[in-house]
């Protein structure tokens, strides 16, 4: 038996119960997703060997997308990788004019994570690892501070044939001299730069002497600098988490501004399958309308359409998963009933005797969700696992109270939705009825 620590523990049940995907112990609950994790450790393999990869998850809202980047995130800092991720939202955009991809660039930096920092703000780690070595190398042959910044430039020779390179390599040196001087002021304006918080020319000029900034004409360029400065310093690659992609899709009211930022999609897209770029993955995550819509979606960009036309096989369990899109499958309510023991041993502290309810209150709660949130409720697991998490503390804090006394149709309301009304009628509209899952499939469960 192993024994799961407090901190865990509360992360995990925390989190789930706010609708949100833990930090923590995912491996602890995690169930299915057998095929999809396969491939997305190809991808990781690739780019640990030197390739690219992109990917685009697609799946409902709450059907465990956030869960698989936090999966994938993980790992990938596993396989020592540096593992960026932000949120797509309207003042954060791939493409824009006004300053949202600077801003996107920003967020990716700022929760730059590796294995020894996993919760990100690992920047400066990079850095001062990667200067460390070469200190102790140019040290150890007798060398000078002078002898440590012409290493660094020879070190980055490389990533000047890269756009922005050059500038790149005289922010890190100005980093090693604050570094070396303790000049905290030019360490902070170094890191400032990296993480493109510099809103002018002018004034990364008169704090760095460098001519070029981070802004929205760069980011992609950036972003592959910052993978080259990652192999760099000694690690597999980089990969790059962008969630709410529905958001380019649903929420960006300009045609022209879903267009360009198509267009950079493209652009990734191509180079990552192309080729073009080494030790780089992309992982994208989306609903099926931002993908499927030939109005506003991705598909409404022929060029896009034609590269992310998936092969859907019809033989029975057969997918392919060599294309660009991983379509996230509904749960099964085998592994609905697994995921809900998964968490009861979490809340346990890992041990069987202080199971908190018996096998049965799992098997009810799923036939309890059958009834109250028909077809949704095998579609949508978030739904049913705040329930759960929410049943399950409040039998720790009442313990005169008996699980079945609490499995009324109110625990297990579905959350408000947090589609717009034009998102709502459009998937509505497009998806066909489910009819619900048969209440006998959950009675026939063997425990």
């Amino acid at each position: 038996m192993i024994e799961i620590k407090r901190r865990e523990r509360d992360a995990i049940l925390q989190s789930l119960q706010a609708g949100l995907v833990p930090r923590l112990g995912l491996h602890l609950i995690q169930v299915g997703r057998k095929q999809e994790v396969q491939a997305m450790l190809a991808d990781l393999d690739r780019v640990e060997q030197g390739g690219a990869a992109f990917r685009i998850v697609v799946g409902r809202f709450g059907s465990g997308k956030s869960f698989f980047m936090n999966l994938v995130r993980n790992l990938a800092l596993q396989k020592r990788m540096v593992v960026v991720q932000a949120d797509i939202t309207m003042e954060r955009r791939l493409q824009a004019s006004g300053g949202e991809a600077r801003a996107l660039y920003s967020e990716l930096v700022k929760n730059l994570a590796t294995k020894n920092k996993p919760d990100g703000g690992a920047l400066r780690n990079l850095c001062e690892g990667w200067i460390s070595t070469i200190q102790y190398e140019v040290t150890q042959a007798g060398g000078k501070e002078e002898d440590v910044k012409k290493r660094i430039f020879e070190d980055l020779k490389s990533l000047q044939d890269h756009v922005g390179g050059y500038e790149f390599a005289e922010v890190l040196a100005k980093y090693y001299e604050g570094y070396a001087s303790g000049n905290d002021a030019l360490q902070g304006a170094a890191l400032r730069w990296l993480r493109a918080e510099y809103t002018t020319k002018t004034e990364a000029r008169q704090e760095l002497g460098v001519r070029r900034i981070i802004d929205d004409d760069n980011f992609y360029d950036s972003l592959k600098l910052l993978s080259a400065f990652s192999q760099k310093a000694g690690y597999a690659g980089l990969v790059v988490n962008l969630d709410e992609m529905v958001v380019l899709s649903h929420r960006l009211p300009s045609a022209r501004a879903r267009q360009t930022n198509y267009e950079s999609v493209l652009m990734i897209l191509n180079d990552c399958l192309q080729g073009s770029v080494r030790g780089l993955g992309f992982v994208l995550a989306g609903t099926d309308e931002c993908l499927e819509d030939k109005r506003r979606g991705l598909y409404s960009y022929e060029a896009l359409r034609s590269r992310l036309v998936e092969n859907r096989l019809t033989g029975d369990g057969i997918v392919d998963f060599s294309g660009p899109v991983v379509r996230l499958a509904n749960l099964s309510p085998e592994e609905l009933l697994v995921l809900l023991r998964n968490i009861r041993h979490v809340h346990a502290y890992g041990d069987p005797a202080k199971y908190i309810v018996p096998d049965d209150a799992l098997v009810a709660v799923l036939q309890k969700a059958s009834e109250t949130l028909g077809a949704q409720y095998y579609k949508t697991p978030r739904d049913i696992v705040r329930s759960f998490v929410g049943l399950l503390n409040v039998l720790e804090q009442n313990p005169s109270k008996k699980w079945g006394e609490l499995l009324t149709p109110s625990l297990l309301k579905p959350s408000e939705n947090p589609l717009s009304v034009e998102e709502e009628v459009s998937r509505e509209a497009a998806a066909p009825a489910t009819p619900a899952a048969p209440n006998g499939d959950l009675a026939s469960f063997k425990l």
